[in-house]
């Protein structure tokens, strides 16, 4: 699903969301229950596309621990009321890429200590967020993130990786990557809401919002 550029949100008094982020927000970008549909469609792909291979599900933390856990019970009710039954693991592993809202040049990979169990199995990388970034004059963000998470999760040599997004960023300068799933490609904002956080805030807010600069000054670090 393609967010235009020149979509205008829904209005926060359409919603209710925590009071402690009034005037924090400019508007909702993607409401819950439209989220929780997309992701459900994404199941029922994944479920299409993996056969009866068994998967080992890697979270990347701590953006995409929601995203991660509705689509993996989504797969596993689609796995209860279908003549297959699909064995799930989940790890985790947790990125570090942003001070503030900006995307910084190095990125730290922690976590994820036991990959041995994705050899031979089929990996579905739950992401919650593809970027495409401009910093300086070089492209940075998830393009460059995933590369280098993959290529560390290719050493384990899984017979499949595939990358599950609810998210991926358009900007007019991408640097082609695309997962192989995704929910919504929305414009060049810095969104929040859905586990997406500003320095720790806003992970509690169910929709995706476009945080204001109010909200931008009042949690920076």
């Amino acid at each position: 699903i393609q967010i235009s550029d020149n979509w205008p949100g829904y209005s926060l008094d359409l919603f209710t969301y925590p009071q402690h982020y009034y005037g924090d927000l400019e508007y909702v970008l993607i409401p819950h229950g439209i989220i929780v549909d997309r992701t459900e469609r994404l199941a029922k792909d994944i479920m299409q596309d993996i056969g009866d291979n068994d998967i080992v599900v890697l979270c990347v933390l701590k953006g995409g621990y929601k995203f991660c856990a509705d689509l993996v019970e989504h797969i596993k009710n689609l796995s209860r009321n279908s003549e297959r039954f699909i064995s799930m693991k989940v790890d985790f592993v947790r990125l570090k890429s942003y001070h503030n809202d900006q995307s910084m040049q190095d990125m730290q990979i922690m976590g994820g200590d036991d990959l041995s169990k994705l050899t031979g199995k089929v990996s579905v990388l739950c992401v919650l967020l593809t970027l495409f970034f401009l910093f300086y004059k070089d492209i940075v963000g998830t393009g460059r993130t995933m590369k280098v998470l993959l290529n560390n999760i290719e050493k384990y040599k899984p017979k499949m990786i595939k990358v599950a997004s609810l998210l991926v960023k358009r900007t007019s300068q991408p640097d082609g990557y695309r997962p192989d799933y995704y929910g919504f490609e929305i414009p060049d904002l810095f969104v929040v809401g859905y586990a997406l956080d500003y320095n720790e805030h806003f992970r509690d807010l169910n929709h995706i919002c476009v945080i204001n600069d109010h909200g931008k000054t009042k949690y920076r670090v």
